[in-house]
């Protein structure tokens, strides 16, 4: 199942750890603190020039080759989406009753 955080990203919903509404995130000192040095490191994906309203982390598991092992790569998106939106998406599958 995927997720679709706004313009055209998508991502698989194994891979989100958390989505954090904005607000709440600028409320914590430590919070900010993260997303600053996520963005130093370039973590940070913006998704659209939107005031974001969510904040969306991801971590992928990339095998880099046969031999090798599995690499975590983490993205943290800002989404004009609100995360109470997001949220009842991933959900969705959940309520349908077939």
């Amino acid at each position: 199942m995927f997720l679709h955080l706004g313009g055209d990203v998508v991502v698989p919903i194994k891979d989100i750890i958390s989505i954090v509404d904005i607000a709440s995130i600028s409320k914590s000192k430590d919070s900010k603190e993260f997303l600053k040095v996520a963005e130093e490191e370039e973590f940070i994906v913006r998704i659209s020039e939107e005031e974001p309203k969510s904040c969306i982390i991801t971590e992928k598991k990339i095998k880099r080759s046969k031999k090798s092992s599995k690499e975590v790569k983490t993205v943290i998106y800002y989404s004009p989406i609100s995360s109470v939106t997001l949220q009842k998406r991933t959900n969705f599958m959940d309520e349908l009753h077939l």
